[in-house]
């Protein structure tokens, strides 16, 4: 059994990141296995070498460990491009320039993903991708070319609980989605999260509700690449005093400030309300 936590460095771990990674190591330890540590870094724009120091010195803190090296996904582009390409011959990829507000224009409806692509640039071919396009994956192509159901199985509760997905789940609810960003060439989180599942035999994927949605699209592309699906746990989120997710762009506070002033481990999972 392997599983993993897998955090952007793009801001302080704050205490929703504490929950989730507490939770992953417990799966781990509950089940015998073993808990990996990646750092998803593929948002050039975004990402901090201070961010991913402070990554490792708040889950040390914490009291937990993982084996090295740390799998860091910028550098592994080679590995995301060529499994862009895999798609690209199945001619299940398009380039896209749109921008947000072009999306917006278009009556595009809120999704699992953000903003449901309305298919603008969907008839462009690879061949004629431009400096700075992004690229997309073709949906409905790909569900014509998937036999069989998909599903997945939930492992929250304890007992496996089948999932079907459904075609209104990866249509209408997700659309088009980016697989390489627009302007920076980043791999996009569906892509790489997918790819390094595989490649890491990751078998019981740990994460919270808020990701719950978008399994439909992970499945799907577990299944166009032919790797296996793992089973998911996903877990209940931490919320503020008024219900609200905590979030790194709402400026949760950090576990570094909680640290610094003078909280132990076992205060942090009080506040979180972990059960060990």
């Amino acid at each position: 059994m392997i599983t993993r936590f897998a955090p952007s460095p793009t801001g302080p771990l704050h205490l929703g990141h504490a929950f989730s990674a507490l939770t992953v190591w417990k799966v781990a330890r509950d089940l015998g296995g073993t808990a990996l540590l990646r750092i998803e870094d593929t948002d050039s724009t975004r990402v901090r070498p201070e961010y991913e120091a402070g990554i490792y010195d708040d889950l040390a803190w914490l009291g937990l460990q993982w084996p090295a090296p740390v799998r860091r996904q910028q550098e592994h582009y080679g590995d995301y491009h060529a499994t862009l390409m895999r798609l690209a011959e199945k001619n299940l990829i398009f380039p896209c320039g749109c921008t947000r507000r072009e999306i917006l224009a278009a009556g595009a409806q809120q999704g699992a993903d953000g903003m449901i692509y309305p298919g603008t640039c969907r008839q462009r071919q690879m061949a004629d991708a431009q400096p700075g396009d992004g690229v997309r994956l073709d949906i409905g192509k790909a569900l014509a070319q998937i036999t069989g159901p998909l599903h997945y199985h939930e492992i929250a509760t304890g007992m496996a609980r089948k999932v079907d997905v459904t075609e209104r789940a990866l249509l209408h609810a997700i659309g088009d989605p980016i697989l390489r960003r627009k302007d920076t060439g980043d791999p996009a989180y569906h892509l790489v999260c997918v790819h390094d599942d595989a490649l890491q035999e990751i078998s019981h994927v740990v994460r919270g509700t808020d990701l719950r949605d978008l399994t439909p699209l992970h499945v799907m592309l577990q299944r166009l690449l032919g790797y296996p699906t793992p089973l998911y746990h996903h877990h209940a989120l931490i919320t503020d005093e008024n219900g609200k997710r905590l979030a790194k762009i709402d400026k949760s506070k950090a576990i570094a400030k909680y640290r610094a002033e003078g909280a132990t481990p076992v205060d942090i999972k009080k506040m979180t309300g972990f059960v060990d």
